[in-house]
């Protein structure tokens, strides 16, 4: 068929155009369509009480990185990557499992992504599967999976644990890294009037300074930064005791200037 349809164009160049006007119609159709699904999910999933304990972010894919230009969700996938060494990958509060299927799976030997959510594991598995991606159902508090890893993942969830409950978490993040091991994630920063952004939040983070406080006693070397967009001031973080991203000596990075 394909070789058919090849020696066609090939006779009849018109054939392409008239095929690309009729897959584009249909592209048209499906995009609408799809979009439109997906603001009715997200009316139904966030405007209903009570809030879910995951976003599913096939709602950004398909409809509202179109409507709000904005490229938050992207932008924790790609930071939380530069952390990646190819090795084992432990990612915490993995909701939905878009970014261990969709950043973390292809460059790394296995990801052991967990949440203490069944309704976030179930949407995981039937939209995020992967080969080598393993969905544990586990509450980090007491039940965090054990096992070494190059890479563990904080990703839009420390914001939702007590401080005592983090400092908890956070040393034991330090025994599943292995050497040279790095914790990446994202947080955001408290609303100006004080208010949560989300019901769930247990500490929201005042700023880079606040975020850093709370990282350096577990981590000999801890770099946090921000983005800030319309309605959202974010932090992202990168602590190991060994080499971090962007750090002297890490070795994807490039420095250039002048010879004294």
């Amino acid at each position: 068929m394909k070789r058919l349809i090849h020696g066609l164009v090939r006779r009849a160049p018109w054939l392409k155009r008239t095929l690309e006007a009729v897959s584009q119609a249909e592209v048209a159709v499906a995009r609408s369509w799809a979009a439109d699904a997906h603001r009715r999910l997200m009316a139904v999933q966030w405007r209903l009480p009570p809030q879910p304990e995951h976003f599913d972010h096939h709602i950004d894919l398909f409809w509202h990185f179109l409507h709000s230009r904005s490229s938050l969700w992207l932008e924790r996938g790609v930071f939380g990557s530069l952390a990646l060494k190819g090795g084992d990958v432990l990612e915490l509060a993995c909701g939905d499992g878009f970014n261990a299927r969709n950043f973390y799976s292809q460059r790394s030997r296995q990801v052991v992504a967990c949440d203490f959510d069944p309704l976030a594991l179930a949407t995981a598995r039937r939209k995020n599967s992967a080969p080598n991606v393993s969905y544990v159902l586990a509450d980090i508090r007491d039940a965090m999976p054990k096992g070494q890893f190059e890479n563990v993942v904080w990703d839009a969830a420390i914001e939702h644990f007590t401080p005592e409950e983090t400092d908890k978490i956070l040393r034991d993040i330090r025994t599943r890294l292995g050497p040279g091991g790095i914790l990446s994630g994202y947080t955001l920063v408290e609303r100006s009037d004080g208010t949560k952004s989300l019901s769930h939040h247990e500490y929201e983070f005042r700023g880079k300074e606040d975020l850093a406080r709370v990282l350096k006693p577990h981590f000999e070397n801890v770099m946090v930064f921000e983005t800030i967009h319309p309605d959202r001031h974010n932090l992202y973080f990168w602590a190991s005791d060994g080499v971090i991203p962007f750090s002297h000596s890490w070795p994807h990075g490039v420095r250039a200037g002048r010879d004294d």
